[in-house]
Formats: C-alpha cells, sequence, structure tokens
C-alpha cells in the first residue's frame, strides 16, 4: 500500500485530512515539533492520546514529531513527557536528534521510530545505519533524484521508505538553516521550531559608501526574494513511484489551512487511486496556496526556475470561502465564512468524494434576517442552487471556495 500522509497542525486539520482520503498524518508536541503553532487547538500532552484515539477509531495512523535539534534542556523536558508518550501510543514518532533516538528506545522500546528528513538520508548505507539501529522508515532527503531513490529502494528492500511529494521547501539543505536564528538574534530558532522564514523576506543591496541608499537586486515592485523556493509538486510521478515501492507520500504543511489540507489530501487521494487524471490534479492543485510549483531535484535538473523571485507569500487559484458548521433544514447549512460571500456568488463546494458548482440564493443572517452579504468570520445560514446534490451526503465535511480559476499577472 502506498500511504498518504497527511499533516496535521491541529486535531481538526486531522479529522479533516483522514475524511478527504489521508491513511497517516504527522503531528507535533508544541515543545518538541519543528513547526512549533502557538494558536488554535495545538496537539499536546494533554490531547495527544486523543488524537490517537480518533485516528485509531477510523483506522488511521498518527505519527508524532519530536523532530527538534535537541539541547539538554530540551532532553530534560522530553524526560517528563515520556509517559505521556507511552500511554498515547501513537503510531510511530519522527526523529531526527541521536539524543531523542536514544530516550525513545531506552524509555519505550516497542515505539516504532521514524528517521526525519533533517537527518539528510542519501544513500543506501545511510539507510542500513538506521535499519541495523532499529529504525522502522526512514524519511528521504528532498536533494534526492528519482534514479537516486530508485537506486536506494533496490538496495534496500525491506525498510519503509517514505519521501516528500509536495508542499514548501527549505532552501538550507534538509531544512538545516540558520539563516533565521541569525536574523532575529537567536529568538526565532529554526531547528526549534521557530522558523521566522528569513528566506521568504524582500532583499535589496546596500552599498557600504551610500548608507542610506538601498538598491533593489532584481527591479520589480515586489521587491527581491532571492531565497524563495517554490513549492514541491511531484502528482505527475505519482504513478512511477508507487510502481517503484515507496511506502509513504508525504505532504508538508502543519500551519497550513484546514481547506489546504484537504484540497491536497483529496487531489492526491484521488491520483494514488487511478480516479483523476495527473493533468486535471495538477489544476486541482494550482486552486490552494502555492508559491509556483517546481519538480525540485526529482528530475536531477534542479536549477534557478526552482525559485520564486518575484513573491514571498502563497497564491491561490480559487479564494476559500467557508466551513460547513451543520445542518439548519433540507436546504439550509450553517456556515463558518472565511472571505467575504454576495448574495448569487456562483461558487463550488467540495467534500471528500464530490465536487459541485452552486450559486448562493439565500443568506440569513442569525439576528439580521436575511441579508446581501457574509462577512470573514460570520456563523452565517446558506442556501445553494446546485448542479448536483450528491455534496450533500457528506456535509458535515463540506467546504466553500470561489468558483474557476483566478489568473494572476
Amino acid at each position: 500500500m502506498n500511504e498518504l500522509l497527511m499533516p496535521a497542525g491541529s486535531i481538526e486539520k486531522m479529522k479533516y485530512a483522514f475524511a478527504y482520503g489521508a491513511d497517516a498524518v504527522y503531528l507535533g508536541l508544541v515543545d518538541f515539533s519543528l513547526r512549533a503553532l502557538r494558536k488554535g487547538e495545538l496537539i499536546d500532552e494533554t490531547n495527544l492520546k486523543t488524537a490517537v484515539d480518533i485516528a485509531n477509531a477510523l483506522n488511521k495512523k498518527v505519527y508524532c514529531t519530536l523532530n527538534i535539534f535537541a539541547y539538554d534542556k530540551d532532553i530534560e523536558k522530553l524526560y517528563k513527557t515520556i509517559e505521556v508518550l507511552a500511554n498515547a501510543k501513537p503510531h510511530a514518532v519522527i526523529v531526527s536528534d541521536f539524543g531523542i533516538y536514544r530516550v525513545i528506545k531506552k524509555e519505550i522500546p516497542d515505539m516504532e521510530i521514524h528517521i526525519s528528513t533533517q537527518t539528510n538520508i542519501l544513500n543506501s548505507e545511510t539507510v542500513k545505519f538506521w535499519q541495523d539501529m532499529g529504525a522502522t522508515r526512514v524519511v528521504l532527503a528532498r536533494e534526492l533524484s528519482y534514479s537516486k531513490i530508485e537506486k536506494i529502494r533496490k538496495n534496500c528492500p525491506d525498510i519503509e521508505l517514505e519521501m516528500f511529494i509536495h508542499g514548501a521547501q527549505c532552501m538550507g539543505y534538509s531544512g538545516r538553516c540558520l539563516l533565521s536564528d541569525y536574523m532575529t538574534k537567536g529568538e526565532r530558532q529554526a531547528n526549534q521550531g521557530n522558523c521566522a522564514q528569513a528566506c521568504r523576506w524582500s532583499y535589496k543591496l546596500l552599498e557600504e559608501t551610500r548608507p542610506n541608499e538601498y538598491f533593489e537586486i532584481i527591479q520589480d515592485d515586489k521587491g527581491s526574494h532571492i531565497m524563495s523556493t517554490k513549492d514541491l509538486c511531484l502528482v505527475h510521478h505519482i504513478k512511477k513511484l508507487c510502481d517503484l515501492g515507496i511506502d509513504s507520500f508525504k505532504v508538508e504543511g502543519r500551519t497550513k489551512s484546514l481547506y489546504y489540507v484537504s484540497a491536497v489530501a483529496k487531489t492526491y487521494r484521488q491520483v494514488i487511486d487511478n480516479k483523476m487524471n495527473t493533468d486535471v490534479a495538477f489544476n486541482e492543485l494550482l486552486k490552494v496556496g502555492n508559491r509556483g510549483y517546481t519538480e525540485g531535484f526529482f528530475l536531477d535538473n534542479n536549477n534557478s526556475s526552482s525559485y520564486s523571485y518575484d513573491i514571498s507569500k502563497g497564491l491561490a487559484g480559487s479564494d476559500f470561502l467557508g466551513i460547513c458548521q451543520k445542518q439548519i433544514n433540507e436546504n439550509e447549512y450553517e456556515f463558518l465564512i472565511k472571505n467575504k460571500i454576495l448574495l448569487n456568488d456562483e461558487i463550488e463546494i467540495i467534500t471528500p468524494n464530490y465536487s459541485t458548482l452552486a450559486t448562493v440564493i439565500k443568506i440569513n443572517h442569525n439576528k439580521k434576517g436575511e441579508v446581501d452579504t457574509a462577512n470573514t468570520n460570520d456563523e452565517i445560514n446558506l442556501t445553494f442552487k446546485c448542479d448536483d446534490d450528491k455534496w450533500k451526503k457528506e456535509a458535515n465535511f463540506a467546504l466553500i471556495r470561489t468558483k474557476g480559476m483566478k489568473e494572476f499577472n
């Protein structure tokens, strides 16, 4: 089986990832993860077991990331958290630090351990090393081409291989970067889960004898994002990777939106299951936030075109409009609004297995009655005229977005 592994920055996102086709999710305890979220329904020692229990009930899996580069204070904190991990029983932990590896092996010897991409796994001997150490899976470095991955699979047939197929990339080698540490004077340490993404900032050139004169490195009106990589997208190569025997396809994005997680999971699920043409799938992936797509090192021809010089933030071909909260009656549904909606807007409704175009024919505010506009963060009732009502079977996971594809200049 080719596992689809999605990010889960919160329990809510985890539920949507599973509903939209993920076989497993990876999530991080706040103090030990390279994506230290500070808002939303965080995964911490109080609810990790809840997350695992939810996954088990759905016959899905949860992998807990403990992949920071740890100082002694972090190891001391890990010892205090060991009982929580042992009790929650995630299906595996993902580690990069030798000290954390040793603690897990010693304290929870039956815990499966996956080796993070942070360890720069680039060759067969490294894979065999971790296999000899007792790891059950390794996450290959993004810097590998298909031919190199093929050779590793051939040389290491009896260990699970995981690889990234989609999402943001780091300009540092396998995520090993100190730029954030330096630019924030140590306040935002990248490998402690608090990267400021300084590679996405706009830079200008300063000549030392002209202290107040700044020059664009690349002349445009958006600044110069000389280190900002495009996002990885290997959707066109999924069939070949399935045939190669890659055990797990991983998508980046624990800080991304619920919409991103859902739409990307649905698209790759349908490609893996041979239910969607890859050209159609690519267009679907353009509808979620991205900085432009690249195949990175996969075809062994990585070059300057893999960098997004003109933008630092992702652009989405469709705007995320809202999340269905509950059904009010046969035709009316309460939505949490994420972007403004107007009466008679043409929109698209998506659910795990269905998609339909629709027109907003009624907007009902619980205090104001019928209105012409639903604003961001409103909880408001919507009625649609739909091309197809099958989506109502899965209304509890329905999302809405703008129709079609926006064009960007």
